[in-house]
């Protein structure tokens, strides 16, 4: 089988010892066959490898770092989350909040800890909170880098963790998440009470003809208005689209104007990507079939 190895950073490949060159985001594909058990490793600067046997069961149940997407030419292996080789442990910030002591720190991994009446706590979190300052607010503990917010709930579960920025702090904390596409969606939400409000999506960019099928999709997707895309017949079906399309997590381009792929999780860390191609009449989307 085809298989593509891909990596969140640039990367050493080595297969049964041999080396195959570098990737990152940019594939190395190898004609493979799991039946041979290959012993795979990715070896970034400054990190600790990730290695695994790629076998059957690996094609069924990759291991944390690794993504697998069934795509028409093959699987794409795709490798993240790579800890730094320093395990030195490294208190980053230390701030007393709701009563308690908080400690985020680092030892390979990126964490918050906290203790209380039940014990301690270790909380993971995304590199991009490495320089997050740490404060008190009415909805909890908050988190926030120039990428990245978190917020954790006075008793102790997140209300939101990743990419974004604060935009208020009144009446709850709003913020912006990216969806990194090709019109720069975002998502503005509130929470306010520990639940999540005020949902609303905004575009930074308008398509180009080269990324008018993509737009579509992402749209779709970040749950925007699709009505500037759809011919006067398709119109009345764009509320069902959703639906039609099912719960894809991602657009992936194909090198076809008029055909994308759409990725579907199958199971934990194992995606499957399926293929729509779109009919244009007169600048606008009259309908969407997919592709075997």
């Amino acid at each position: 089988m085809r298989v593509y190895f891909l990596a969140e950073r640039l990367c050493a490949l080595t297969i049964n010892g041999a080396y195959l060159g570098l990737v990152d985001g940019f594939e190395r594909s190898v004609e493979l066959d799991p039946k041979d058990e290959l012993f795979c490793e990715l070896s970034p600067e400054g990190r600790l490898p990730l290695r695994f046997v790629l076998d059957e069961r690996f094609l069924i149940a990759p291991p944390e770092g690794v993504c697998l997407y069934y795509t028409e030419r093959g699987v794409a292996v795709y490798a993240s989350g790579f800890l730094p080789s320093d395990q030195t442990l490294r208190v980053l910030q230390r701030a007393h909040l709701f009563g308690r002591e908080y400690l985020l720190f680092r030892q390979g991994g990126l964490a918050l800890t906290y203790r209380d009446g039940a014990g301690a706590h270790v909380l993971p979190l995304p590199d991009g909170l490495e320089n997050a300052t740490l404060g008190e607010h009415e909805e909890g503990v908050l988190l926030e880098s120039d990428t990245h917010v978190a917020l954790l709930s006075p008793a102790g579960s997140w209300l939101l963790c990743g990419e974004g920025r604060v935009l208020n702090r009144e009446d709850g904390v709003t913020v912006e998440t990216p969806f990194h596409d090709s019109l720069g969606h975002t998502l503005v939400y509130t929470i306010a009470g520990g639940q999540r409000t005020k949902l609303s999506v905004r575009a930074k960019r308008e398509p180009t003809e080269a990324t008018f099928a993509l737009a579509l999709f992402e749209s779709v997707r970040a749950g925007a208005d699709v009505s500037p895309y759809l011919a006067p017949a398709l119109l009345p079906k764009k509320d069902a689209l959703g639906e039609y399309l099912g719960p894809f997590t991602s657009v992936l381009l194909t090198g076809e104007r008029d055909r994308v792929g759409l990725v579907y999780a199958r199971s934990e860390r194992v995606f499957d990507v399926r293929y729509f191609r779109i009919q244009i009449k007169e600048g606008r989307i009259e309908n969407i079939l997919p592709q075997s």
